[in-house]
């Protein structure tokens, strides 16, 4: 049984239990009903839910323990990953694609799932965030071979260390093998337009090849 409780879920957009899922997942010491508020402004036609991160922090929520601003314990996040994967397998069997949309500490929580098990996602966005380097998670050379991948990051951005933006950056562009595309702003540890608008096309390209694919396999 899980040390954590039942997720707490915020929900908008399509109700089919088949619809393409895109999971919003928050930053630290946030909660699910400030980044569902990105859901009406990304495509019509997927569900999206937004989870709430299972530990307390501050008047917030966190998805692992820290040894330090974008460095996870790494038995810490091997347990909320497992907490985490198994709601997502309730809502969404193996064939439903499923996408995650992860800002700040959610984009490393984002990228630890995607990095433990690149063949269940149909893609991920690491908004504003690092990966979980050193924490238990392969990030070998190819790891993540034709995943499409989104990564956004401001260029004044004081809450992630450099260090961690240039190696989640490098990693995802030079190393993975993921289809990364790239939006760099001038901004800060926050979302901008352009990085929205950008994350609004990406989803609506997933959703168009997921339906292309699903044809496919009813030819």
């Amino acid at each position: 049984m899980s040390e954590f409780a039942a997720p707490v879920v915020a929900t908008y957009g399509s109700t089919d239990p088949g619809a393409p899922l895109v999971v919003l997942l928050h930053g630290r010491g946030s909660h699910e009903q400030q980044i569902i508020t990105l859901a009406p402004h990304l495509p019509a036609g997927p569900a999206y839910a937004a989870v709430r991160a299972p530990i307390a922090e501050g008047a917030g929520f966190a998805w692992f323990a820290n040894r330090g601003i974008g460095r996870p314990v790494a038995d810490s996040l091997a347990a909320t990953m497992a907490w985490f994967r198994g709601w997502l397998d309730e809502v969404a069997p193996a064939r439903r694609p499923v996408l995650l949309v992860g800002f700040s500490g959610g984009a490393a929580f984002a990228g630890g799932l995607t990095l433990a098990d690149p063949r269940r996602y149909a893609g991920a966005a690491i908004l504003y965030g690092t990966l979980p380097f050193d924490a238990g998670v392969p990030v070998d050379t190819g790891r993540l071979a034709d995943l499409p991948v989104l990564v956004a990051q401001g260029d004044a951005d004081q809450v992630i260390p450099r260090e961690l933006l240039d190696r989640t950056w490098h990693y995802l562009l030079e190393e993975s093998g993921a289809a990364t595309e790239a939006v760099r702003d001038p901004g800060g540890h926050g979302i901008s337009a352009a990085a929205l608008h950008r994350l609004s096309e990406w989803i609506e390209a997933r959703v168009h090849d997921d339906a292309d694919a699903g044809r496919a396999d009813q030819r």
